[in-house]
């Protein structure tokens, strides 16, 4: 009897799926709060199928986007000023809600993942 109760649970907590509406979030105007070694980054971005225009400390930055899929897209800094900019970033979106998505980034091939929430304003 024990051993039917565990199969049971088991499979209602597999059967668990964290919900990716990842197309209501490829366009629109949002913030994002990142959080890097105990610090709040918040930025402000519009962002259009082809393009993405974020403003950080007063500073504005435009990117190209690659969609890869609905969920994963690639940016690449239309300007860059450094060689930190020259690096594509890789960000894939983990879960969404009706009103946000959680999403891990990282630059282009490096294995260090950065995670944050981006909150849709429009």
């Amino acid at each position: 009897m024990r051993l039917l109760l565990l199969i049971f649970l088991l499979s209602l907590i597999s059967c668990y799926e964290t919900a990716r509406n990842c197309k209501d979030y490829k366009t629109g105007e949002f913030y994002s709060e990142v959080v890097i070694n105990d610090e709040l980054f918040v930025s402000k971005f519009k962002r259009t199928e082809k393009l993405q225009i974020e403003t950080y400390n007063n500073k504005i930055d435009s990117s190209a986007l690659r969609w890869i899929n609905d969920c994963e897209v690639i940016f690449k800094t239309i300007n860059p000023k450094n060689m930190a900019e020259q690096k594509d970033i890789h960000l894939k979106i983990l879960a969404t809600t009706d009103s946000s998505y959680t999403f891990e980034y990282s630059y282009v091939g490096e294995t260090k993942k950065q995670k944050g929430v981006a909150y849709k304003t429009k």
